[in-house]
This record gives structure tokens, C-alpha cells and sequence, in this order.
């Protein structure tokens, strides 16, 4: 048997809760087009993101560690990757649609500059006089504007269910947009993305860290939430090799998204929604842990900030990041002829300093790092 569109969305409403997001409901495109013979609307904005040179280049963007300083730890991309399983696993045990937060979270890093989070700050900072630089409005920016692709409109063209969940995405270092639908929450599937990604970073950075030598496992310890996971697993801090860690970060993961199915469930039947209008309509997020386990996550939040993310050899990296950023972005709004013909075309539309930040916040960590030695390094081929 052939799955057609008309037989996907048929399975959805077969198998899918009341208040997931469905398919054959969605609120459409900005521009009218037709839809896939074989693809649900969410599938083909599926499709759509993978294939932009934007997700491409989140390969050699940073997350934690530059992406040159070694080949195993995690870049923009794996991140992303990593985001979408786990939200594809509590999409699937929540009963909700797979497809639509698979895209949200392949699309929820594409507006990501170079260099992490310490690119976006140079950013912002660099474009203050044009409204700053946020990744979450770039990441719209990128699926509706910069992308070429298609004669008919810019960007991708995706369903408004995919841009709302990429403009609500919402974590301690990710802000939603309250231009858009403020009095509303975000989907189901969007708000599994939100929490997926904090799980994800709190996970990875976690073993990153242990494997850069930059956290020692003794000092980790006595993080209530990690030093509870050691004396369950029965493992010695004074004797962790790789294959503990392994074990640690596979634990921690399991533990957390397991609450949140449970706890998520539990609200969602407490809260009475029917719908995804209800859920859009309810007071509070529904999607979360129990208190618990969220303090206890913050507290491990709260030492990887001030452990790994304010280790002095990221600070060396975040210095340098800043100094690469702002000597590009100068010496180009001061000498705009250097610029290429495609993104002086991009200036002539957009205004100079928002044509610089945008070719900046799409370079990858290896590209800002060669830009800036064609601009300064004398020996340098231009």
C-alpha cells in the first residue's frame, strides 16, 4: 500500500491525542502552493530546512568548543541533531505530532552566528544602532528571507505551525519573539523542542566537559542531581574513564526525559485540554519536569556556568571570537567596495550594517577565522 499525503494525515488522526498538531489542520503558507503527493505539511518543512545551505554550516559552528579544537566534541550541528531525537522521543511517548517538532528542532539553531553564544553577543552589541542580533529572530529571517530557493517567494515558504515553534523557542539563553501571537503559548510540539534543548545542553556540555579536562568529576559531584546519578550507578569519581561518563550522560538524559513525559502528562490531564487551541490558550507552559528535578537541573546549570562556560580557555576563545567579529564587521562598513557583489546587493536592499551582520552571523567558526586573515594577514591570499 502506497502512504499517500491523504493516508499520512489519515494516521495521524488515527493515532495521534486530540491536542497534538495535525497535519490536515494546519494554518498554511504565506505564499500559496501546492502541498506534497507524499508528504504531510510538516514532512515537506522537514525536508525543506535539512536542505538549506543554513543547516550546513551549523557543522563548523560552535556549541562550547571552537569548532577546531578537536574532532569529538559537539558542534551547532550535533546539538541540533541530539535536540531532535530527544524531542522526537517525547513527542512519541506524549502522543503528539513527531513530524512538526522534528522540524522545529532541525530549524530552532539555523539563525546561530559563529563562535556560540559569544558570537551572538558581538553581534548584538556590533548592530545596536539597526535593532541588535537575536539567532531565534535570524533563524525566521533565514526561513523566510535569505534563503533562495524557490522563484516564486523567498525563504521556504514553511507552514505557520513550524515558524511559530522557531519564533516561541524559549530557554534560559533563547528569548521567544513577542511580536508574534504574545497572548498565545506555543504548540505542544514546540514547547517539547524548548525543553529538549535544555536537556540536550545540559547533557552534552556536561560531557564535554568531563572530556576536555575542563570539569573534573570530583568537583561535579557535589552537585546534588550528578552526585545521586554516581551513588545509583555505583560509580567512583576517583576512578571515571570514558566509559563512565558514557554511562553518567546516558543516565542523566534517561532520567530527565522520562519526568518530563510523566510530568508533562499529568498536567496536560490536569489541565483538561481538548485541543491545540487550549493549549495555545492555557496559562502556563505544560511541557516541563516536576519542581524537584527543575531545581535540581538549575543548580547543575548554574555550575556549568560558572565551571566550563567561564573556564579561562573559553574565555581566551570568547576574547578572540569578539576581536575576529568586530575588526570584520569595521573594516567592511568602513570600506564596503571589499564587500562581494552579492551582499553588496544585500546592503543596497537592507542597509549596510544589517547586510555585514547577516554575512557574518551565516559564516562558520573556519570561515570568520580565513575572512579575517584575508582582511589582516598581509601574507594572506585575498
Amino acid at each position: 500500500m502506497t502512504m499517500t499525503r491523504a493516508r499520512l494525515e489519515a494516521a495521524e488522526r488515527a493515532v495521534l491525542a486530540p491536542f497534538a498538531a495535525f497535519a490536515d489542520a494546519s494554518r498554511g503558507r504565506v505564499h500559496d502552493e501546492g502541498e506534497s503527493r507524499y508528504r504531510t505539511a510538516f514532512q515537506k518543512d522537514r525536508d525543506r530546512v535539512v536542505h538549506t545551505s543554513a543547516f550546513r554550516r551549523l557543522e563548523y559552528k560552535t556549541q562550547v568548543f571552537v569548532n577546531y579544537a578537536g574532532d569529538y566534541y559537539r558542534t551547532r550541528l550535533t546539538h541540533t541533531l541530539e535536540v531532535t531525537q530527544v524531542a522526537r522521543s517525547i513527542a512519541r511517548a506524549l502522543g503528539i505530532n513527531e513530524d512538526l517538532a522534528e522540524t522545529i528542532a532541525l530549524a530552532h539553531d539555523l539563525g546561530h552566528p559563529p563562535f556560540g553564544h559569544a558570537g551572538e553577543r558581538t553581534l548584538n552589541r556590533l548592530a545596536h544602532t539597526i535593532g541588535g542580533f537575536d539567532h531565534n529572530k535570524q533563524s525566521l529571517r533565514i526561513v523566510t528571507e535569505l534563503e533562495h530557493r524557490y522563484a516564486a517567494f523567498p525563504g521556504l515558504n514553511l507552514t505557520l505551525e513550524t515558524l511559530e515553534g522557531i519564533m516561541k523557542h524559549e530557554t534560559e539563553y533563547d528569548l521567544p519573539d513577542d511580536s508574534w501571537a504574545p497572548d498565545e503559548k506555543a504548540s505542544l510540539e514546540a514547547q517539547v523542542v524548548n525543553a529538549a534543548d535544555e536537556i540536550a545542553y545540559n547533557a552534552h556540555d556536561l560531557d564535554d566537559g568531563l572530556r576536555s579536562g575542563h570539569l573534573d568529576v570530583r568537583e561535579v559531584a557535589r552537585v546534588p542531581l550528578i552526585g545521586r546519578l554516581l551513588d545509583r550507578l555505583e560509580i567512583d569519581p576517583n576512578a571515571f574513564g570514558t566509559r563512565e561518563r558514557y554511562v553518567l550522560v546516558r543516565e542523566l538524559l534517561g532520567l530527565v526525559i522520562d519526568e518530563i513525559i510523566e510530568h508533562t502528562g499529568e498536567r496536560i490531564e490536569a489541565a483538561g485540554v481538548r485541543d491545540i487551541d487550549d493549549v495555545r490558550h492555557h496559562r502556563v507552559t505544560l511541557v516541563g519536569t516536576g519542581a524537584e528535578l527543575a531545581l535540581e537541573l538549575a543548580e547543575l546549570k548554574r555550575f556549568l556556568y560558572d565551571n566550563l562556560y567561564f573556564h579561562h580557555r573559553l574565555i581566551r576563545m570568547t576574547r578572540k571570537a569578539d576581536h575576529i567579529l568586530e575588526r570584520i564587521f569595521l573594516a567592511y562598513c568602513s570600506t564596503p567596495e571589499m564587500l562581494s557583489p552579492d551582499v553588496r546587493a544585500q546592503a543596497d536592499a537592507l542597509g549596510l550594517e544589517r547586510a555585514v551582520i547577516d554575512y557574518l552571523a551565516g559564516m562558520t567558526d573556519r570561515y570568520a577565522g580565513d575572512e579575517y586573515a584575508r582582511l589582516f594577514d598581509p601574507t594572506s591570499l585575498t
